[in-house]
């Protein structure tokens, strides 16, 4: 296969070009500092995935010369309302936050990702495909990387920003703390009518588990929800079936586009960095997908460790991150554990406390969590 030949030294060596490789590659390219970025992946991933991008990301964006163009392609949403069927316990706003992008804006990944590479390339650099990282081994003086081909990297620095199966993780020794739910999860992107409409992200409690619905560019709807066992594709019955059961009389899919199944777990890792080796993004945290926090999180990893590396403020890294990882856990696991529980009376006290909270400042304090505002 065609590919570049890497540099035999790089001062930094990102493994994993994802939404939080890339975010760090630009912050390094615009200080100046040599990096390599390589991905064992052909090309980038073409599936849409994470959908959400909240405020606090948007304001790193602006920082790395990436928001307008992703502005331009998303959707801007100012509300997120829970719901039990067609009754609405609580809405979320987000257009009083004391920020520039007082939204939330819908975007597919895959987008995000073209975004941040267009913008990587408009600053003279680029991604090294396909390269996957077999060894990672450090000592005193710097951190070689194997690759499967058999080619080496010198660095001086190693950034895992590889996933959850860390290969840098791995090689560091950290271990990834937490549990995995017992249930499943399906995303979907489809064509569908919608009765709330396309103005905000939809959080609807059932018993048999939850369903988030947001609207996509291209007059699309992300559904994301928990099944008990999920098919490995779902397709257009099956999610009628779970629609009809979950939202009845709110919902007709038309078409699927693409949809996936997948675990959660909810884990952070036990430390950022082993010496010359640092974590970043899903390496480093990963949770449930219902705050829709998980790729903002790990794009403002990039943004803080790229910053860190160029100033050599290295330990400030985990200092400042680690924390965030580990409030952004607890709120995705308590919106997950209260949308997900299925004793009645539980979910009866659930409902009345959220209507009850809806009107105090409580909705305030959400949104600024979810926006991530409370982490600058």
């Amino acid at each position: 296969m065609n590919r570049p030949a890497l540099p035999s030294r790089t001062r930094v060596a990102i493994i994993g070009a994802g939404p939080t490789g890339l975010a760090l590659a630009i912050t390094l390219a615009q200080a100046g500092v040599d990096f390599v970025l390589v991905d064992r992946q052909a090309e980038g991933a073409n599936t849409s995935r994470a959908a959400v991008v909240h405020a606090r990301t948007l304001e790193v964006l602006d920082e790395l010369g990436a928001s307008a163009e992703l502005l331009r392609r998303g959707i801007k949403l100012t509300r997120f309302s829970v719901r039990d069927g067609a009754r609405t316990l609580m809405t979320i706003p987000f257009d009083g936050l004391p920020t520039p992008h007082p939204y939330t804006l819908m975007i597919p990944q895959n987008e995000t990702e073209d975004v941040l590479l267009t913008r990587l390339r408009e600053l003279g650099a680029d991604t090294s495909r396909p390269y996957e990282a077999a060894s990672v081994v450090q000592d005193e003086s710097g951190v070689t990387v194997t690759m499967t081909s058999g080619e080496t990297v010198r660095a001086d620095y190693v950034v895992g920003a590889d996933g959850m199966h860390s290969t840098v993780r791995e090689a560091a020794g950290i271990g990834f703390t937490g549990n995995a739910y017992a249930e499943s999860f399906v995303l979907a992107d489809v064509d569908m009518r919608w009765a709330p409409g396309p103005r905000e992200v939809s959080l609807n409690f059932h018993s048999a588990g939850l369903i988030v619905v947001a609207p996509l560019p291209g007059d699309r709807y992300r559904i994301v929800a928990t099944v008990d066992d999920a098919p490995q594709t779902a397709d257009l019955a099956f999610l009628q079936r779970m629609l009809d059961e979950r939202v009845p009389g709110q919902a007709t899919a038309h078409e699927v586009h693409w949809s996936s199944r997948f675990r959660v777990h909810h884990r952070v890792a036990d430390s950022y960095r082993a010496g010359r080796l640092f974590l970043a993004g899903d390496a480093a945290h990963v949770h449930s997908p219902a705050g829709g926090q998980g790729m903002n999180t790990g794009i403002q990893d990039g943004y803080a460790l790229g910053r860190a590396l160029a100033s050599g403020t290295l330990d400030a890294y985990e200092a400042t991150r680690r924390p965030v990882a580990e409030q952004v856990v607890r709120l995705a696991d308590r919106m997950t554990r209260l949308a997900t529980t299925r004793r009645p009376a539980a979910r009866g006290v659930r409902n009345i406390a959220l209507q009850m909270l809806g009107h105090t400042p409580f909705r305030t304090k959400l949104a600024t969590e979810l926006a991530e505002l409370n982490y600058r």
